[in-house]
């Protein structure tokens, strides 16, 4: 149930950043809202999470989750660069939380 937990706190963790790109320096009030509930609940999971599993396995995954999923929503729904360079580094983003996942370490 650990990693489901984590799984979702990664996705809520790229939810609450692309609604904070949306809220424009948090002054429009709908994404502004949804960021910080985002954020609560995404802790929350990872706290959740980190229950049985170990803290840098947790936490890197976490935020790998955020990082190559705001990459690709930031891609597909902001139409910002696909470069090679930036698609390859998303790509070893995902690579070392495969690997996190599976260490084992748990």
């Amino acid at each position: 149930m650990a990693w489901t937990y984590l799984l979702v706190a990664g996705v809520l963790e790229v939810l609450w950043a692309f609604a904070m790109k949306k809220s424009a320096g948090f002054t429009v009030l709908g994404p502004t809202i949804l960021t910080f509930v985002a954020m609560i609940a995404s802790v929350a999971l990872l706290s959740m999470a980190m229950r049985s599993l170990p803290l840098g396995t947790a936490y890197a995954v976490w935020t790998g989750i955020g990082a190559a999923g705001a990459f690709l929503a930031g891609a597909v729904f902001m139409g910002e660069a696909l470069t090679l360079t930036r698609v390859a580094a998303a790509l070893l983003i995902v690579a070392g939380i495969m690997l996190m996942k599976l260490s084992g370490g748990e």
